[in-house]
């Protein structure tokens, strides 16, 4: 009981009257230190010393000293608290925070840290407040521990599934602790002061944590921050009117991004993309350096970031090369190019039309045999020009599509007629394709095995977007099967809705890439019934659509495509949600906001319905405003992430996904259709009248005449 009363006294001490701004703090650490530089700007005279004795011995009775390991991540064998440091500090009841020590006292300390990925801050205790309760989360990007025993622990770093808390709590995990009391001072055994250049995250709850560390520190609980910084924002906030020029501007930023982050493979390090994209399973590598020179499309444009964020804040690369990407891009290069007056942009995009279909080996070999059962399919990647998504070819062909239509070229009419009719030929008799095809597999059944079977996969996903190319070609050529098929797979699937989907890592996903060509079929065939499942469809998912336009992630009925997480040792073992349950508010750039931007444009030029303008309207609002804007990292300045919180207006969510985490970036699904989008909503024009003066339609029925006999 008195080492208690003792205990509570002490807690008395650190938060009474202490030092207020101007006064002055004793420091221990290197000047470029996050921590070091807030402190200033709040206000504080921060003293600096060589060592942690010397800052120690040098602060007057009761003040704040701050010991920090210099040179995070790599331990600061200086950063020695020893018995005799921590006595003088009781003695002089000075209020102690000590990050990253080579050595403590009753601490067993490595000599190095381990280093961590997808772990995560964990709050253990209710002293922070309710901003940030017990089980709360924490980002502590690539964090580097020093594994101790410890009690008195405030957060802790585990592998735990949640998005804001650990549902499960700490079970199933290997546990270490990171920040805690021991002998009056609080304790971190990671850099909780690199906050700033590791971009931890959220910001509001990192912000918490510093304010309860600073307030114990500098001896007032009622400490508020001021000036908080943070190297990547959104471009503007939730609130307040758009200037007049911001989606113009997002326009610019969003196509300039393509260059800043040197994406574009150049010859002088083409060896780099060979070493790291040859692999087809993790083709990551470090970020291309800004001494790297920028290609100019004609070998190609990669992935964009993982979802990797080092404790220097940099992100890693995907040098993977994929088919859907180089149409894509080129689409969003072609439209920019055209809004921008840039002829850079359009010979860019005309660079990686030629890469695609000619100058790769994702449309060589047996793709490129008219006597082969595989013509005209595009290869999913250079590293795998064997497999066939039809999702990822339809994005591949609508790419190159509206690209040829901004260049007012003709060029790639044959080869994009060959690409349709080669997925349709391997097209099952109710319109279902399935998720993949190989290559050895066609080859060694024909394609009439594939056009003649029975095939019922209700995953809009997957197939929709290829029903959306076989309506465009059907109202260049006026070939049947391409209607009738379309259409009886397009009745099958939504006769199946909602229950029978398989809903992949959200329904809202499903939605968004369902209304396109059910927008075509209004198109084409303008019925009752194919305008009440456009509204069904449009409607269910504006369901979801917040004030400030961002449509919420939606976990489905049943079991999804991918794990669901039962367990703390299933966080980051596959592909799934940014969610952990419904109604977190959570909005998704790589599969659902992106894609519901473009549909919903067509839905709504396709009709003219006032509710599908203002939608489109205040989701192209919300996506110019969570553009990333940032002065020190030009490689994301202009991106859009995957994740996005709209209720705490940062970029946060599970980062459980297998390769397409929460701050992933993509220069095709994710860029090119938000940038080619913007051009057509600022220009008021559709995809599908933008390309209605195609003149394919003789090319596209000679193909069909040759490849379907």
């Amino acid at each position: 009981m008195k080492k208690l009363i003792r205990y509570s006294l002490w807690i008395v001490i650190l938060v009474g009257a202490g030092a207020v701004r101007g006064q002055s703090l004793y420091f221990y650490g290197n000047e470029h230190n996050d921590l070091y530089a807030l402190l200033r700007r709040e206000g504080y005279a921060v003293k600096r010393y060589g060592s942690p004795g010397a800052a120690v011995k040098a602060a007057v009775a009761g003040s704040g000293v701050f010991i920090i390991g210099d040179g995070y991540p790599k331990v600061d064998t200086a950063n020695v608290i020893t018995p005799a440091l921590l006595e003088e500090a009781n003695k002089k009841r000075l209020r102690l925070y000590v990050e990253y020590p080579a050595r403590f006292p009753g601490l067993d300390v490595p000599a190095t840290a381990v280093e961590t990925q997808l772990e995560r801050g964990v709050v253990t205790s209710d002293v922070f407040g309710k901003k940030l309760p017990s089980m709360g989360l924490l980002g502590i990007h690539n964090c580097h521990v020093l594994p101790v025993e410890a009690d008195s622990l405030l957060i802790v770093l585990a592998k735990v599934v949640g998005v804001d808390r650990a549902e499960y709590g700490l079970t199933d995990t290997k546990v270490y602790p990171l920040l805690f009391e021991r002998d009056h001072a609080l304790v971190s055994m990671t850099g909780l002061s690199n906050f700033q250049t590791g971009r931890y995250g959220p910001s509001a709850s990192v912000r918490v944590l510093w304010s309860y560390i600073l307030g114990r520190v500098v001896g007032n609980k009622h400490f508020v921050i001021k000036h908080w910084r943070e190297d990547v924002q959104p471009m503007f906030g939730r609130s307040g009117a758009l200037p007049a020029t911001a989606r113009l501007n997002s326009i610019k930023k969003g196509a300039r991004w393509f260059d800043n982050g040197r994406f574009f493979v150049d010859a002088s390090w083409k060896g780099d993309w060979e070493k790291y994209g040859s692999n087809g399973l993790k083709p990551v590598g470090p970020p291309v350096g800004e001494d790297k020179a920028v290609g100019d499309g004609s070998l190609g444009i990669l992935e964009g970031h993982t979802s990797t964020i080092y404790y220097d804040g940099r992100q890693q690369y995907r040098y993977w090369m994929r088919a859907d990407v180089q149409g894509e891009a080129s689409m969003a290069l072609a439209a920019a190019g055209r809004v921008l007056n840039d002829e850079t942009y359009k010979q860019k995009s005309a660079h990686l039309l030629q890469y695609l279909f000619r100058s790769s080996n994702m449309r060589a070999g047996a793709k490129n045999d008219p006597s082969s059962p595989a013509y005209g399919l595009i290869g999913w990647a250079t590293s795998n020009a064997g497999t066939f998504y039809g999702d990822d070819n339809s994005r591949a062909i609508l790419g190159a599509i509206a690209a040829s239509a901004y260049l007012h070229t003709d060029k790639w009419d044959k080869d994009l007629a060959e690409a349709i009719m080669g997925n349709f030929r391997t097209t099952g008799k109710q319109g279902f394709r399935g998720e993949r095809l190989e290559e050895g597999d066609i080859i060694k059944n024909g394609w009439p095995y594939y056009y003649n079977r029975d095939l019922v996969h209700p995953s809009p996903h997957f197939e929709s977007w290829m029903w959306a190319c076989y309506l465009w070609l059907y109202s260049k050529t006026g070939y049947a099967p391409l209607l009738a098929r379309t259409k009886e797979a397009i009745s099958i699937t939504m006769d199946a809705y909602p229950d029978k989907w398989r809903w992949g890592s959200s329904m809202q996903t499903q939605r968004a890439r369902m209304i396109l060509p059910l927008a075509w079929l209004v198109r084409l065939e303008d019925t009752e019934e194919h305008r009440r499942w456009l509204d069904r469809m449009v409607t269910d998912m504006l369901g979801y659509q917040d004030a400030c336009g961002a449509i919420r992630e939606e976990i489905g009925k049943g079991k999804g495509m991918f794990k669901e997480l039962k367990k703390n040792t299933d966080y980051g073992s596959d592909e799934g949600s940014l969610i952990f349950k419904n109604g977190e508010a959570i909005s998704c750039m790589l599969y659902t906001n992106n894609f519901a931007l473009f549909s919903l444009h067509e839905a709504a030029l396709a009709t003219g319905n006032e509710k599908y303008k203002a939608a489109t309207s205040r989701l192209s609002d919300f996506l110019t405003r969570i553009q990333v804007r940032s002065v020190k990292h030009q490689d994301l300045d202009g991106a859009w992430f995957r994740a996005f919180d709209y209720g705490k207006w940062d970029y946060w969510a599970s980062n459980s996904d297998a390769g397409w985490g929460a701050w992933c970036t993509l220069t095709g699904w994710i860029q090119s259709w938000i940038v080619t989008t913007q051009v057509q909503i600022q220009e008021n024009q559709s995809f599908w009248d933008l390309t209605k003066g195609s003149g394919m339609g003789p090319v596209a029925k000679a193909v069909i005449e040759t490849m379907m006999k």
